[in-house]
């Protein structure tokens, strides 16, 4: 299933003009560790499937779905006789639209739906890689679209059910958390606009009107990673459109993101990416140059 594998780094083959894929896995194969820039959701069909992606080891059963986001490291283990979804799809449409951002922040760690997770949002997930398998192979002109509108039903049925889960966790009133999406929104705009100036817990703290520390402690909370974290994904994300242009240097896309210095440039982008800014350079030239060659 893997076709381009550079290091730990997967080039997704997706066909001419064409943005997902989709495998009716039957392989009896053991996948290394990996990482690639796609959405990948999983269920197994037939016999179970193991998913290790942030230390984390998921032992999947049938209809069982894992959602990985990109640039995740994981790896995939394979029983024999056994059959499974694997789905990929570019999702850079999907961050590139402001109003699906509520949507796209579940990308912050893998979703794993089991038997134990909220009824309705295992039964949509069902349904939905079903109903994608179907789509994939319709031949219809609309099925691509299709599929990208039951996979934004599926995002947003798990990110509601992250904030139903904040809303137990923090033991607040439907009117206080209704004000933690008020306030959290206004912060996560001010940081997307503003990720490249210099960006203080202080100031943050006062666009939503608490003290420092609540801020961090709701802050995590409310979008599963720490406000420094959700800062350096945003540059880092702002860092890799910039390393595509060739005639930009890496020291100034380090300075144009919001990087203070070259060294935690690099340090903090090979963290979220699993290589260093020089590398991502070089992998997208060699994949772009395999493309023309193709």
């Amino acid at each position: 299933m893997i076709k381009h594998l550079n290091g730990e780094h997967e080039t997704v083959e997706y066909s001419d003009n064409h943005f997902i894929i989709l495998y009716d896995n039957m392989e009896d194969e053991n996948y290394p560790v990996h990482w690639h820039n796609a959405i990948e959701i999983i269920m197994p069909l037939q016999n179970g499937f193991t998913v290790c992606a942030d230390n984390t080891v998921y032992d999947m059963k049938e209809r069982d779905l894992v959602i990985i986001p990109p640039g995740k490291l994981h790896s995939l283990r394979s029983p024999s006789n056994g059959r499974r979804l694997i789905f990929q799809c570019d999702n850079s449409a999907l961050e590139e639209i402001p109003a699906l951002r509520q949507i796209t922040r579940i990308f912050s760690s893998v979703i794993f739906i089991n038997s134990s997770t909220n009824g309705d949002l295992k039964v949509i997930a069902k349904k939905t890689m079903l109903d994608i398998l179907d789509e994939y192979f319709s031949d219809s002109e609309l099925s691509e679209t299709k599929i990208y509108l039951k996979l934004l039903e599926l995002l947003l049925k798990v990110r509601e059910n992250q904030m139903n889960e904040y809303k137990n966790m923090l033991k607040c009133t439907p009117e206080k958390l209704v004000e933690y999406n008020e306030k959290f929104t206004a912060v996560l705009k001010y940081i997307d606009s503003n990720y490249m100036y210099d960006i203080t817990l202080d100031k943050l703290a006062a666009i939503a009107g608490y003290s420092k520390y609540h801020f961090s402690r709701i802050f995590r909370q409310y979008s599963t990673v720490s406000y420094i974290q959700y800062i350096n994904t945003k540059r880092t994300k702002a860092a890799e459109a910039l390393l595509l242009n060739p005639d930009i240097p890496i020291t100034e896309v380090a300075m144009r993101s919001g990087f203070s210095s070259i060294t935690s440039f690099n340090r903090i982008f090979k963290e979220i990416k699993h290589c260093t800014p020089s590398d991502f350079k070089r992998l997208y030239k060699s994949a772009y140059t395999k493309s023309n060659d193709e």
